[in-house]
């Protein structure tokens, strides 16, 4: 097959249609909640206390705080898991054709 050629694949319209931005939206998600759970263990462990220590409210919203740096860690390039999945999604979805 030549760069010119079409793909017969290309011509079937039957065949379901790639939807890259939903697929690596799922991607780019599935990457946050991974780096959550790797990120959680290290702040469980902190103190806080006084003087520089938000107290309880820190403790109750140190979740969210630590979903926000993972989405935060993806948006800026992440880790390089959200490539992957993407590529064994689509690897999965020309399987099933």
């Amino acid at each position: 097959m030549t760069d010119l050629t079409v793909s017969p694949a290309l011509l079937n319209a039957s065949a379901p249609r790639v939807v890259p931005e939903r697929m690596r939206q799922t991607a780019e998600d599935f990457e946050a909640s991974f780096l959550t759970q790797m990120l959680k263990p290290m702040f469980d462990s902190l103190s806080t206390e006084a003087p520089f220590g938000g107290g309880e409210a820190e403790g109750t919203w140190r979740g969210f705080l630590v979903e926000a740096m993972a989405k935060q860690t993806v948006k800026a390039g992440g880790i390089g898991l959200t490539d992957t999945i993407v590529a064994e999604m689509i690897k999965m979805q020309e399987q099933a054709q």
